[in-house]
């Protein structure tokens, strides 16, 4: 573990105990994990791009440098059920440290859809667990179909994720940002600007957002914002990094449960 991990991990740990994790009431045996510990384990799997919990639980149990910044370190059964059950705390931690960078509070967010494909033989789609909730879809930028799922993103200017959701591909795309924006109404602040691509029209959209989105005109429409291309690139390369960073086309993900955002290695940072 190097030294700005070491930091990383106590900054984290000072900020998850103070703001998240409630106080510990009542009668009891203390446990000797906590659950602050636990999130600083969880945010550490998925920094050092560990996406399988037993390969993650070898890995600190055969380094002893782990045992100076935590003096038990649990097995794989007990990690995993302590992390699911976290869930709600992990949830709190993310949004706790998303708050805490100055582009969480900027005007203008972006969204984005690219598609997340599974896999590409028919074998595979036949016996996947997927099956009901992925489907086959095109994707314009590769010129190919594919069969999978479908990323919706909304960011930041920095490419700070705000909010997010798979669907099934073939879902109108201002469906489902309208869904997401209904679901997470209480992160839109009032005057939020939001820029979005020229496939999110259609009246129900414009009447969610109460003439708050931001999208550039199409060749049948009247001149309102002009050409936004310089500015909808910084999404596309947003796309670009966090598929690369988090490993989302790398993610193994052949179960429902797989590709949930409860899994640690499916959580934004």
């Amino acid at each position: 573990m190097s030294k700005d991990l070491d930091a990383l991990l106590t900054a984290l740990y000072v900020l998850i105990d103070d703001h998240v994790v409630p106080p510990r009431t009542g009668r009891g045996r203390r446990p000797e994990l906590t659950d602050s510990e636990l999130l600083c384990l969880a945010v550490a799997q998925v920094l050092l791009g560990y996406h399988r919990e037993r390969r993650w639980i070898r890995h600190i149990h055969s380094d002893p440098q782990w045992r100076t910044m935590f003096p038990y370190l649990p097995e794989q059964p007990s990690y995993h059920k302590r992390l699911m059950n976290a869930e709600p705390l992990l949830r709190k931690a993310i949004l706790t440290l998303a708050a805490c960078c100055p582009s969480w509070f900027d005007d203008l967010w972006m969204t984005d859809a690219t598609p997340g494909p599974c896999d590409m033989s028919r074998e595979t789609v036949k016996r996947s667990d997927l099956a009901g909730h992925a489907d086959y879809g095109y994707c314009a930028s590769h010129s190919r179909w594919y069969w999978g799922l479908k990323l919706y993103l909304v960011c930041t200017g920095d490419g700070m994720p705000v909010s997010w959701c798979l669907t099934n591909p073939k879902i109108g795309e201002h469906e489902v940002l309208a869904a997401l924006l209904n679901h997470d109404h209480h992160l839109i602040r009032d005057g939020q600007i939001l820029l979005a691509d020229k496939s999110f029209p259609g009246k129900p959209f414009k009447q969610l957002t109460d003439e708050k989105g931001l999208r550039p005109d199409r060749k049948d429409e009247t001149y309102r914002n002009g050409n936004l291309g310089g500015v909808r690139q910084r999404i596309e390369s947003v796309n670009q990094t966090l598929t690369g960073q988090l490993g989302l086309e790398h993610h193994g993900g052949r179960t429902p449960q797989a590709c949930s955002p409860a899994s640690p290695s499916a959580c934004w940072p």
